[in-house]
């Protein structure tokens, strides 16, 4: 296991940066998403699949990580997207975990 820290402590700085978007990778490091709270003016571009782990997510996994954050980012500046890595993965292991992002975000959507 990485040797890192629990959350991002400077996230509530990159609220003040001259920047529209910011990602953030919440699905492998369990992120508390309520650190979101601090990127009030921000559009939010959020990891919701784990990529350490060539498992597919489930959509009804990632519906549930959306929905958790949507408790602290309006769905207006909210967009999802794989955490970092995607590119380390099998072809066929990262085509599941889009379909499972697609298909979550679509169950959320409706």
């Amino acid at each position: 296991m990485r040797d890192r820290p629990a959350g991002y402590s400077f996230l509530a700085e990159l609220n003040d940066c001259a920047v529209d978007q910011i990602a953030v990778e919440s699905a492998q490091p369990h992120l508390d998403l309520s650190l979101l709270r601090d990127l009030g003016s921000k559009t939010i571009i959020l990891g919701v699949l784990d990529l350490s782990d060539e498992t597919p997510e489930t959509a009804d996994e990632v519906a549930r990580r959306i929905e958790a954050a949507l408790a602290f980012v309006p769905a207006e500046r909210l967009q999802v997207a794989p955490d970092c890595g995607m590119k380390y993965l099998p072809r066929d292991a990262a085509r599941a975990k889009l379909r499972a992002l697609v298909e979550g975000a679509r169950r959320v959507r409706s």
